[in-house]
């Protein structure tokens, strides 16, 4: 039989990372093994939910490319388009639960307590037999020998997480559970459930948990928690995707940079890690950098004028070959999108605001008749382009007796308002002669 697994969050808030990597590996064991992955929203909890948060699930799941295989046809308010598949909603499959809850009942194996339903759970001890953390005997502890048994249907009405998950998996067919490792404390009560209903279990793994650097537990406040803060900073999705996987996972190989092709053909669940992961962001900016310089042409001018669009620079009121030749300029430089309007906003505004501590160093006044020559240099060119202002820029300091750092940098300053940026003569071939040379000259002005 070919797996079936299934992704199942709560939607009561964001989407963090620890959630978005337990998806990535359902989907990958799926697509590794030609199963089936499903996306199910616990919420039965409708005091803690939210259609917002349902949608922040949805909207992370696509942009990370983890397409589910079943689900209800949808045009509503999931966000899915008419004719596509949203996910199972726990909320409308109440019928099931309260089914399950009264043949239980007949059975002698729940039983109704101060207006809820408890559970007759096993006294005796529940072996866990886990793909990944090994064969866990799971015994009652103090607290549990006394009332082990445990509410399935509350007082209210509600079902409890407990008989919902357990339910759904049955009638799923769900094969395989594959969820983080603080779950394993629920594992024993879901085995007895799922005996009482007389029924194998699916097969679990429970993976590893994500820490910070240091080592503590990651929390919603922590860098790099929330899934939404990549989509925000202007990260690749597939640089996401590539670093999830060697968070508790290691390819035979060792490699780091994976394609995706590659990593549904290499992962399997052996594979998987029993130590914590520990997040390391450094190198999730280094594979963001090199996804980011693989870029092809379109994608990259299209990410890049909605960073640009997102700071409220409007790009299209600029031709559209300066446009490009400006993203040129900066492809290879950077690694977040977010970082680009910073790093080459001076391209789509004639507001150049000079950094401080730059303009203290390099508009002094010695440099002021160096920058002179070299506007005056520039202005007789016989070509703008940046192989001519090039050698312009280095005979003017040969002439001056400096090194050509020296007019470099307030010439850089002087154009772009920044210490550090693009290949100087680049960008200004790209700004045109015009242009540079008025801001040179605005630039001298404020000389002191």
């Amino acid at each position: 039989m070919k797996p079936r697994v299934r992704f199942a969050p709560s939607p009561t808030g964001y989407l963090h990372i620890g959630g978005a990597r337990t998806a990535l590996f359902n989907w990958l064991y799926a697509r590794h093994a030609g199963g089936t992955f499903i996306l199910r929203i616990e919420d039965t909890d409708a005091a803690r939910n939210s259609q917002e948060a349902v949608d922040v699930i949805l909207n992370g799941l696509r942009w990370l490319g983890l397409d589910w295989d079943e689900g209800p046809l949808t045009g509503d308010a999931t966000g899915a388009g008419k004719g596509d598949r949203g996910p199972y909603f726990q909320s409308q499959r109440k019928e099931n639960y309260q089914r399950r809850v009264e043949a239980l009942l007949s059975r002698g194996l729940a039983y109704q307590h101060e207006g809820a339903v408890k559970f007759k759970m096993s006294r005796e001890a529940v072996t866990i037999r886990d793909l990944v953390v090994g064969e866990v005997v799971r015994k009652l502890t103090d607290r549990e020998e006394q009332d082990p048994d445990f509410v399935i249907l509350r007082s209210d009405g509600q079902p409890v997480f407990h008989l919902t998950n357990v339910v759904d998996d049955l009638e799923m067919g769900i094969t395989h559970v594959i969820r983080g490792e603080d779950h394993l404390s629920n594992t024993a009560r879901h085995i007895a459930l799922f005996r009482a209903f007389d029924v194998h279990p699916p097969h679990y793994a429970h993976i590893p948990l994500i820490l910070n650097a240091d080592g503590t537990k990651m929390s919603k406040r922590d860098t790099g928690a929330s899934l939404t803060n990549y989509l925000e900073e202007g990260f690749l999705p597939e640089a996401v995707v590539n670093y999830l996987c060697l968070l508790g996972w290691s390819p035979k190989n060792n490699r780091e940079k994976m394609s995706l092709a590659e990593t549904i053909e290499t992962f399997d669940l052996p594979q998987i890690l029993r130590h914590n992961a520990r997040f390391d962001h450094e190198k999730l900016l280094w594979l963001q950098g090199e996804y980011a310089r693989e870029l092809n042409d379109d994608r990259f001018y299209e990410l890049a004028v909605h960073a640009f669009a997102k700071a409220g620079a409007d790009t299209n009121k600029f031709p559209l070959s300066y446009v490009k030749a400006a993203l040129d300029s900066c492809k290879g430089k950077f690694k977040l999108f977010s970082e680009l309007p910073g790093y080459a906003g001076f391209y789509f505004t004639d507001q150049i605001e000079y950094d401080a501590e730059a303009a203290k160093r390099d508009f002094v006044p010695e440099n002021k008749p160096r920058l002179e020559k070299l506007r005056d240099a520039f202005a007789v060119a016989p070509k703008f382009d940046a192989a001519t202002l090039e050698a312009a820029l280095k005979e003017t300091a040969k002439t001056l007796g400096v090194k050509a750092g020296v007019l470099v940098h307030p010439c850089r300053l002087a154009v772009t308002g920044k210490p550090a940026g693009p290949s100087l003569y680049h960008l200004l071939e790209v700004l045109g002669k015009e242009k540079s040379l008025a801001r040179i000259v605005r630039a001298l002005a404020t000389f002191d």
